[in-house]
């Protein structure tokens, strides 16, 4: 009996000094700066704490363009992070990067995780899923165009505050009151080729490349300056130089500029709206994007925005069942819901909308679900994206040539018509680099 008890307590001692298990760390590298690093700190904490295998760490590696430059430098130097947060224009780049991604529905299915791509809202899901139906990445902070108004902002320039303008000659109207009222930027616009080109074409049902906009093949080409592209960037022209619109920067940089109160109405990303509701010092309102009235077939639908998340190759199985154990919390129904509600980004699934619709968070907050219903219409071929190879290149071009309508340096059929020539070099080189 002796001995039996002191082999008991020796055993005892050896499972008390034993050290605990260590953690397994995901590393997550990310753009979500602001509101919504908090939210992506948050998160990490939440699923942090609601196991003990694993700890996700999360780190901002600056802009979308710098993020993704980032994982590609550290994928050739051989310590890249394992998840990576790309936004919706680097898609194809990563697809076709041979040996460098891990699909995410292998993740799962290694990790021995239930995971059901139709869960996800088809619009979404559909943009990340390869030609061949595998689903290549997480949809995580998928975004759609919207437009944005101070509403007292309008009430001071005599405006109906509970009414947005709805095509665009209402907002050249809105605008030219807002002008008179003393508003020295009455319009603005981030990401301008986001919102002013890809969401507008789609909006339209117009053509923004051939092939379904890349989805159909390679050898897509730009189309982007047809009549509809020309009038629409002609009208913003006009608008600048009647002080109507105000340019403020390239991706997110014009968002300040309405929070501050400075600009009146402001077309961006419906993931803007955590930081204009803890930033902004006024009511404001969230409506659908405006369109042209005599084009037919619109409005259509937006497309997605924002980003997803890639999980990158050549790391450990335990790391790879990390990653698949975290993606399954992200996209439980009530952190889904949650992170749509705090956001204004849309629930990827479709459990988490109706989970959202449920709890009355619409009715109690107008304009929250202008960004869904804008994206879960029935897509066409001209509006269910667009997916082109270089496109954070192209995004570049574009910038740089719409500058010059602002200037005055270049008509609008000009600085697209250069664009289109320059952006299809680029395609057929991203063509001949992956045949």
């Amino acid at each position: 009996m002796k001995f039996r008890n002191l082999a008991l307590v020796a055993a005892l001692a050896a499972v008390i000094g034993a050290p605990a298990q260590a953690q397994t760390e995901i590393q997550w590298w990310h753009s979500m700066d602001g509101a919504l690093n908090d939210w992506v700190n948050d998160l990490a904490k939440q699923y942090n704490e609601s196991q003990s295998e694993y700890k996700m760490v999360p780190t901002y590696k600056g802009e979308y363009d710098q993020s993704m430059a980032a994982g590609i430098a550290a994928f050739r130097a051989g310590n890249a992070p394992d998840i990576l947060q790309v936004f919706e224009v680097g898609t194809a780049t990563m697809m076709y990067a041979k040996g460098a991604v891990k699909p995410v529905a292998e993740v799962m299915k290694e990790g021995g995780v239930k995971f059901d791509p139709k869960a996800y809202i088809p619009a979404v899901a559909g943009y990340y899923t390869a030609p061949n139906g595998q689903m290549m990445s997480l949809p995580f902070n998928s975004s759609t165009t919207v437009f944005y108004y101070n509403k007292d902002a309008f009430k001071a320039a005599g405006l109906d505050p509970e009414k947005a303008p709805v095509t665009w000659p209402d907002v050249v109207s809105v605008a030219a009151k807002l002008k008179a009222s003393g508003s020295k930027c009455p319009f603005t616009t981030s990401w301008m080729t986001w919102a002013q080109l890809e969401s507008f074409s789609t909006w339209h049902n117009t053509s923004y490349a051939s092939k379904g906009n890349g989805f159909g093949g390679l050898d897509a080409r730009l189309e982007f300056n047809s009549p509809l592209h020309v009038r629409h960037f002609e009208n913003l022209g006009n608008m600048a130089k009647q002080g109507l619109f105000v340019y403020k920067g390239r991706a997110s940089k014009a968002i300040t500029s309405f929070t501050s109160g400075e600009c009146a109405m402001f077309v961006g990303s419906s993931g803007s709206y955590a930081s204009i509701q803890r930033d902004s010092k006024f009511k404001f309102a969230e409506s659908t994007l405006p369109y042209y009235p005599d084009v037919p077939g619109a409005p259509q639908n937006t497309i997605v925005g924002g980003a997803s998340l890639w999980v990158l190759s050549g790391k450990p199985a335990a790391h790879y069942k990390g990653v698949a154990s975290f993606f399954n919390f992200l996209s439980k129904p009530e952190v889904q819901a949650a992170s749509h509600q705090r956001t204004g980004y849309l629930p990827i699934t479709t459990a988490a909308f109706e989970l959202t619709e449920k709890s009355g968070f619409y009715k109690k907050n107008p304009g929250t679900d202008v960004a869904v219903n804008q994206m879960i219409r029935k897509t066409t071929d001209k509006s269910r994206g667009v997916r082109l190879g270089n496109f954070v290149q192209i995004r570049a071009i574009l910038d740089e040539e719409t500058e010059q309508i602002w200037t005055g340096k270049k008509t609008a059929k000009e600085a697209l018509d250069t664009a289109v020539t320059r952006g299809n070099e680029l395609l057929a080189k991203f063509q001949a680099a992956n045949k």
